[in-house]
Order: C-alpha cells, then structure tokens, then sequence
C-alpha cells in the first residue's frame, strides 16, 4: 500500500481560517497563528497509511462513512478515509 494522499475541503479550510480570525479578534493574533499551526501538525502525525480509523459515533456521519477524530479534547474532525486518499471535511 502506497503513501495516503490528503486533500482537504474549502469547508475544512474556511472552518480553520474562522477559528483563526476568531481568536485574533480576541486581540490574540500570535495565538491565532499557533492555533492554525497546531491544528495542522495534529493532521500531520495522523497516520493515515497504517492506521484504519473508526467511524464516527453519530449515527448520521457513520451512515456516511465519515471518520472521527477528536481534537485538541474540544473539536471533532471529519474525514473519508480511501485506500489512495484521505479526504478532510
């Protein structure tokens, strides 16, 4: 099995880019950038190639093959997990 390639959706993105002009709205614009850096590094040392992850608990996001990740003890991502690509909502 080869190397998982990830993409992610402008719904994923626009959810990031949110939370960071939240947060700097705050007058914490350092802590939006970390926040945003963060978020990312947890996707990196997901290992999308080894690990089959489990579908989510809620019975709508299962029914749509949705994976589930918990973040940060506070938010849940979202992804379809392919045999050649990972998908990230």
């Amino acid at each position: 099995m080869g190397k998982r390639k990830v993409t992610f959706l402008d719904t994923f993105i626009d959810n990031v880019a949110s939370l960071s002009l939240y947060i700097e709205s705050k007058g914490l614009p350092h802590t939006a950038i970390q926040y945003k850096n963060k978020i990312y590094d947890f996707i990196e040392q997901l290992d999308f190639n080894l690990v089959e992850y489990s579908k989510c608990r809620d019975p709508e996001r299962a029914l749509l093959g949705l994976k589930c990740v918990i973040f940060n003890k506070k938010y849940t991502m979202v992804f379809y997990q392919f045999e050649n690509e990972v998908i990230i909502n």
